[in-house]
């Protein structure tokens, strides 16, 4: 139960670094293409942020140098590609549909907890598995 609790507490720090990125990105750029540019600015610090928090604190792993610790970000990250499709499906929808930024953000966090909750799944089983298990 406590590691629900806490994977839920940094799904949520995670999430607010992310719409938060892409609040501060839209209020710095709001020219051609600025809602794409401020989902990939918030897709970018969540995923940092996130990957952070899951590594030490979710899954206490241990990288052994830094060629370990990029190896991981990379799988990490590959493994955040099928879930950034579910987050952005949401967001992009939500924005086609409504169109306005509160209704877009509401679904980048209906997308960003379904897709937490996949990531986990992929990420238990692929990226933060020790050699030998």
């Amino acid at each position: 139960m406590r590691l629900l609790i806490n994977y839920t507490i940094f799904a949520v720090v995670a999430t607010v670094a992310n719409i938060g990125s892409q609040d501060i990105s839209i209020r710095l750029y709001d020219g051609l293409y600025s809602v794409f540019v401020s989902v990939l600015a918030g897709t970018a610090v969540g995923l940092i942020v996130k990957y952070i928090l899951d590594k030490k604190y979710i899954f206490q792993f241990q990288v052994k140098n830094v060629a370990h610790d990029t190896h991981t970000f990379v799988l990490y990250t590959v493994m955040g590609i099928i879930t950034t499709v579910v987050f952005w499906g949401f967001e992009f929808g939500f924005d086609y549909l409504f169109q306005s930024k509160e209704m877009r953000y509401t679904g980048g966090i209906i997308g960003l907890a379904i897709g937490y909750y996949i990531k986990y799944q992929l990420d238990k089983r692929f990226v933060f598995v020790t050699q030998g298990t």
